[in-house]
């Protein structure tokens, strides 16, 4: 027994993972981010295990696109590969002598890759059945698309190298059969001591499968080994270029949906490139790694800071030139918007939007409805378009009519605009259902992977794209890429200025709305509108009796008019509104000095704070001309989310609770702060104000629907059915009885 777990123990297979964990740890890394992604433990709030998992193609998960993500881990195997192969060849000499040497290191050294094979086919066929509900016969079917990519990609390299091993081979062999028979004549009565080597090897696998002894290369000269490790080399280098060529050509050409490949593809393959970059740099530079990694940082810091590059995003549709016109974000000048006179002058022109909304009910005291929807991807997306169609069937189709301000963050924001605008073009005459289930599924469309995939291919591999949008030029990148595939979901409806929306508005044909975002600077919010709104930039105060505050808001349409606020593509209004960190790239915008602004979440999730402030300004009007003012509140959570504690489950947990306290309960302390705040209002107002609360309540308080952009066909249903759990039922009945 002990001489099986000898041989065991010294086969190439295991002695090779061991020298993976003893030299060069860092190229493990990708396999534990790979392997962690797949488990749902990495970045699984963005919903990166649904990009492997579930991969998309043409809008849908299918065996083709399966099949091109297990192209793409062929792709990032072989890589793996040819790195380690060409690192850790010096270790492994008796394989330059055999034929097809690179197909034996690939055999021996499948443990990691096959353990990752095996653990990702169990998650993806249960994630296909439990997650995206496919039944049987179609996960057997991505099973299959999968093992088909793999197997072709492995087996062109394979081809590739099996050409390059021959030429070898043959260029070679006299050299070898010459040696290993003068070998054999020498060693019969002067057999060569035992070697003493970095990485003993008894048994390896040949292309057979079968075991075999390595062979002792000492009687080779250590040139002529070099040599045919070089020309291996070389092979390899040849097929990484091309990986690398290929990720950067798909940069330039993703705008055509064919070449639109599923995201965990661009991811895979960019992990190839990145194994084999730190493969060369390691070889060529060993110790000096280091210096060139923060030599090449130091470069790039210097160049950036000279605008020289520029990764910013921008606001497509503002106007960035003409830097001696960008205004000044000062106190003074931030101050001086917010004046009394300006204050009076934009209320009264929201007082005759007021006046024509009240003209079109039909009553003298109507009740005006006022909807905040929450921020959470697209799963609040889908809850608010599902809320919204409900309401509205339940006002017999008047819900947008009765409506005056929409307000929120993120993900709700894109629902509630979307239902907007639909309300809008069936006002225009076009033959729209407002509560047609299309809709939602629209709404509900992966936004995620065109996300990750120009992430790759244009963010960090590709060189800079031009495109025009509405008179000006702009750099394509991930933020480019998510208004194009929101665009495309939502049929194009969206994908407007908001002068476009002016008129609309200004003659209450549909609710108004407010797009807001925080700036990263101060934390103050930037209102965007159709209309200036300066009156909402502080509370409204009694100065004789509480010392007035500074702005704690911006208003867009004032502040950069020069820049041709209302030219900004809606779509680009909706993107900042839910820049949720790293996913989507931070706005900058043209002021002095540059301001950047992402998702308007991080100070008001519930557009809560925007909408009491908006009442406030106005409360004489609505006391006397609506018999009550009700707040409708779309949640994608519980309003006690006593489901969802911060605990810490290990060691680590301990460590960074400190850390990562305040940012895993942010959205509890905003509940906390505007319970109080609506109780104040309520106080101050009377008893003719409501506040209604929808909430998305997962069916099992273990698996609600991930907070990214992207949602499972089991997520959607489980979003779908929470409209008929016991609290929005109550919440529908007391609507019932508002309505009366």
């Amino acid at each position: 027994m002990k001489k099986y777990l000898v041989g065991f123990w010294f086969s190439l297979p295991v002695q090779l993972l061991l020298l993976h964990l003893r030299r060069y740890q860092v190229f493990l890394l990708f396999w534990y981010i790979l392997f962690a992604t797949v488990a749902g433990d990495f970045m699984h709030t963005f919903g990166a295990d649904s990009l492997f998992l579930a991969p998309e193609y043409f809008g849908e998960v299918s065996p083709i696109s399966t099949g091109i993500v297990g192209f793409s881990v062929g792709v990032f195997i072989m890589s793996w590969n040819i790195t380690t192969f060409i690192l850790h060849s010096k270790h492994l000499k008796f394989l330059a002598t055999t034929a097809q040497p690179f197909l034996k290191y690939c055999i021996n050294n499948a443990v990691i890759p096959l353990t990752f094979l095996v653990f990702y086919f169990i998650k993806a066929v249960n994630y296909a059945s439990d997650q995206e509900l496919f039944p049987l016969s179609e996960v057997l079917l991505m099973v299959g698309g999968f093992a088909v990519g793999i197997i072709l990609s492995i087996l062109i390299a394979f081809i590739y190298f099996f050409g390059a091993d021959k030429t070898i081979y043959r260029s070679m062999a006299n050299v070898i059969t010459t040696a290993n028979t003068r070998y054999a004549e020498i060693s019969k009565n002067n057999p060569l001591p035992k070697e003493k080597a970095d990485l003993k090897v008894d048994w390896f696998l040949s292309a057979s499968l079968h075991l075999r002894k390595p062979r002792d290369v000492r009687h080779y000269s250590q040139d002529f080994l070099d040599t045919i490790f070089k020309r291996h080399h070389f092979a390899a280098v040849i097929a990484i270029l091309v990986a690398f060529i290929f990720l950067v050509a798909l940069g330039y050409i993703s705008d055509t949906r064919l070449f639109q490949l599923p995201a965990a593809a661009s991811i895979t393959v960019f992990f190839a490139i990145l194994i084999a970059g730190a493969g060369a740099i390691s070889l060529f530079l060993h110790s000096w790694s280091l210096l060139l990694l923060v030599s090449i940082y130091v470069g790039m810091n210097f160049l950036y800071q000279r605008n020289i590059i520029d990764p910013r995003n921008k606001a497509y549709g503002l106007q960035y030139e003409g830097k001696e016109e960008r205004p000044v974000y000062s106190r003074e000048s931030v101050m001086k918007m917010a004046t009394r006179e300006n204050t009076e002058a934009d209320k009264k022109q929201y007082l005759e939007i007021l006046n024509r909304w009240k003209a079109k009910q039909g009553s003298d005291k109507p009740i005006v409805y006022i909807i905040n929807t929450s921020g959470g991807g697209t799963r609040s997306a889908t809850f608010t378009m599902n809320a919204l169609q409900r309401l509205d069937s339940m006002m017999g189709g008047e819900l947008m009519k009765r409506t005056l301000l929409i307000t929120g963050a993120s993900g709700g924001t894109l629902g509630a605009a979307y239902f907007r605008e639909l309300y809008l073009e069936k006002l225009k005459g076009n033959s729209i259902n407002l509560h047609d289930g299309q809709y939602v599924d629209n709404i509900s469309k992966d936004l995620l992977s065109p996300l990750f995939s120009s992430f790759v291919t244009r963010d960090i591999m590709g060189p800079v794209q031009k495109f025009n949008k509405f008179g000006y030029q702009y750099s394509k990148d991930r933020g480019y890429a998510f208004e194009q595939k929101l665009s495309e979901n939502t049929h194009g409806v969206l994908d407007k200025r908001l002068q476009d929306y002016a008129i609309p508005e200004q003659t209450a044909q549909i609710p108004f709305m407010f797009f807001n975002s925080v700036i990263n600077r101060d934390g103050r919010k930037m209102i965007i509108g159709t209309h200036p709104a300066r009156f909402l930039m502080r509370p409204m105060t009694d100065v004789t009796h509480i010392t007035p505050f500074d702005a704690d808001a911006v208003d867009f349409h004032t502040f950069f008019a020069k820049q041709d606020a209302m030219n900004l593509s809606v779509l680009s209004a909706l993107r900042m509104n839910a820049t949720f960190p790293y996913v989507l790239p931070n706005v900058w915008l043209p002021s002095d000095p540059v301001i950047d602004v992402m998702d308007a979440g991080l100070r008001d999730n519930f557009g809560q704070e925007t909408a009491l402030r908006f009442i406030d300004a106005f409360k004489g009007w609505f006391q006397q001309n609506t018999s009550k003012v009700v707040l409708l509140q779309l949640r994608d959570r519980g309003l006690g989310d006593w489901e969802r504690p911060f605990e810490s489950s290990n060691l680590m947990d301990w460590l960074t609770k400190p850390f990562l306290l305040l940012q895993n309960n942010w959205y509890k302390l905003q509940d906390y702060y505007q319970h109080d705040q609506l109780e104040y209002f309520f106080e101050g107002y009377g008893l003719q104000f409501h506040r209604l609360c929808f909430q998305y309540m997962p069916s099992r308080n273990d698996a609600p629907a991930s907070l990214s952009f992207h949602l499972t066909a089991a997520e959607k249903r489980d979003i779908a059915l929470a409209l008929d759990n016991p609290l929005n039922k109550h919440e529908f009945m007391k609507l019932e009885r508002i309505m009366k």
